[in-house]
């Protein structure tokens, strides 16, 4: 190879390395500005195919899709003074390449800062005016949307960025909070489980006083109907016992006497001295009983 076809080769490179380092290609999702020596000289570049001048010339490309950014949990104070543990997302998306880049330089956590510190105004200045109800029920719908139009009202005009949405993923009471209502929730909790017990204790006073009188009414109706049944038992026997007598009195007084002794003679300690010649000793001496 001569030196022409070296010096050929080598121009060809060069050609190739300049076109090449003339041509940028945007994607279809992101925009682009070009600069010259750090001035702006073009905004919104669109996506394809585009030139510029080699080594003069610098480009920037952005994001254009829909972004979301998970905002960290603030506090803010209701209009009660009752703070509230916020954990909310944003979704935003960058609409004029030109004021985005002169506001941000084109940095997107920048931006993203920029987008933060409005919405976490916006939220402090709209819990500051509503109840700790409202917020987390009543009114959370009418919050966002507010709070969505006035931050991109001010997004689209300073940033070039429009705010699609804001939305609160959780609210939350400060753990300090909680657990000082866990605690008097377990005390009205203990309070009302105090009184079911006293209603309980008079309730079963009232049940027990009321068993032990039907108690009561009961062995009285039946001592005054086993009395009756045992008078009618004597009656009864006392008539038997008259018959028996006005068939034989004889034998009648023979059993009285015989009841009698064996009644003297309950303990086997017991001792009686009998006259030899008396009635009892008669049917001893004879079965007749004849003296």
């Amino acid at each position: 190879m001569g030196p022409k076809s070296i010096i050929g080769l080598a121009g060809t490179l060069i050609i190739l390395l300049l076109v090449s380092s003339s041509v940028y290609i945007i994607p279809e999702t992101h925009r682009g500005v070009l600069l010259r020596f750090g001035e702006l000289i073009e905004t919104n570049v669109p996506a394809g195919i585009h030139f510029k001048v080699p080594v003069i010339d610098e480009v920037r490309e952005f994001d254009v899709r829909v972004l979301t950014m998970d905002l960290p949990a603030r506090q803010y104070l209701t209009i009660e003074k009752k703070p509230l543990d916020v954990d909310s997302y944003i979704a935003w998306q960058i609409t004029d390449v030109d004021t985005f880049y002169r506001a941000t330089g084109g940095d997107e956590f920048r931006a993203q800062n920029l987008l933060l510190s409005r919405v976490d105004n916006g939220l402090r200045n709209e819990f500051g005016v509503r109840t700790m109800r409202e917020v987390v029920s009543g009114e959370r719908d009418d919050v966002m949307a507010s709070l969505k139009d006035l931050v991109n009202e001010t997004a689209l005009k300073e940033f070039g960025i429009r705010v699609l949405d804001i939305r609160i993923k959780a609210i939350e009471l400060p753990e300090q909070v909680r657990t000082n209502v866990y605690r008097r929730m377990a005390t009205e909790r203990e309070k009302l489980a105090q009184e079911y017990r006293s209603r309980g204790r008079e309730a079963a006073e009232g049940i027990r006083a009321d068993a032990d009188r039907q108690r009561t009414v009961v062995l009285a109706e039946a001592f005054s109907k086993s009395e009756q049944l045992r008078g009618q038992g004597d009656g009864e026997a006392a008539q038997i016992y008259a018959d028996a007598y006005s068939r034989d009195r004889e034998f009648f007084s023979f059993y009285r006497s015989l009841s009698a002794y064996q009644n003297a003679f309950s303990s086997k300690d017991d001792i009686l001295v009998i006259d030899s010649e008396g009635d009892f000793m008669k049917y001893v001496k004879d079965p007749r009983g004849a003296k």
